[in-house]
């Protein structure tokens, strides 16, 4: 167990069409073929991790120009982000400077993750990523191929990438990186044992809200980039909350951010 602390960073809330977020939500009938689309919105945060090896920044959120043209209009348009600001602002409301900033853990690249590593361009400020994550970011930016929600403008800059290789790596005390493919080929959870509160999982985006993981419904097919390695990542994150008695946070859950603020 580690003496650190855990703040929750508020970046704002994506609105998408219910159907992404949860697989099959809202299903046409016979009876009723043109079920009413149902919107949901999320929260965007990041956490400052208080370690006493260093203050680490759990992931850097939305780039402030999402909406101005910095994302793909098709994609504003399916998942609309309010509240979007600098990364140095929603840090500041918070307490914190960039310049307090000893590491950052980006759990994937997404463009709702990885758009505030522009504050770090040209640091030494190790930017912690899976090596399957980099490599699939970076085919499908500079392809027509993979996942187009990786935005070259996030993460094509100048970055002290610190790469992760395996599939569990341990960087500073009593807080694991966990590899969870599924959502992306390199999503990293975190697991931290801490002083006073137990073993706390980060698990991101392998379950964008509480049903994800609850009722075991994967994401709606745009945001799965494996069904099979999602349920497999799933298991190994119960594996974790069991043996463990951990507290499991999801991506994009309130219910969760709220626990997490609790904490």
């Amino acid at each position: 167990m580690v003496d650190a602390s855990i703040t929750p960073i508020d970046r704002g809330t994506i609105t998408a069409d219910s159907n992404n977020i949860v697989e099959g939500f809202s299903l046409g009938t016979a009876a009723d073929p043109n079920p009413e689309t149902v919107m949901a919105d999320g929260p965007v945060y990041n956490v400052i991790i208080d370690h006493p090896e260093a203050t680490i920044l759990w992931d850097t959120g939305s780039h402030p120009d999402a909406a101005d043209g910095h994302w793909p209009e098709e994609l504003y348009a399916a998942f609309e982000h309010s509240g979007l600001r600098p990364l140095e602002d929603d840090l500041a409301d918070a307490g914190y400077d960039v310049d307090d900033v000893d590491a950052v853990i980006q759990t994937h690249l997404h463009l709702d993750h990885a758009g505030g590593l522009y504050a770090f361009e040209g640091t030494d400020v190790p930017i912690y990523v899976h090596e399957r994550e980099l490599k699939y970011a970076y085919y499908s930016a500079k392809t027509d191929a993979g996942d187009e929600a990786y935005v070259a403008g996030d993460f094509d800059r100048d970055l002290n990438w610190e790469i992760v290789h395996r599939d569990r790596e341990q960087h500073f005390a009593d807080l694991e990186f966990v590899r969870l493919p599924g959502h992306t080929p390199g999503l990293l959870g975190l697991v931290l044992e801490l002083d006073d509160i137990g073993t706390v999982v980060l698990a991101g985006d392998q379950a964008y809200t509480r049903a994800n993981y609850r009722d075991e419904r994967p994401m709606g097919g745009q945001l799965l980039w494996s069904k099979r390695h999602w349920l497999e990542s799933l298991r190994t994150v119960q594996e974790i909350e069991r043996r463990r008695d951990a507290t499991v946070i999801c991506g994009h859950d309130g219910d969760d951010l709220e626990t997490l603020r609790e904490l």
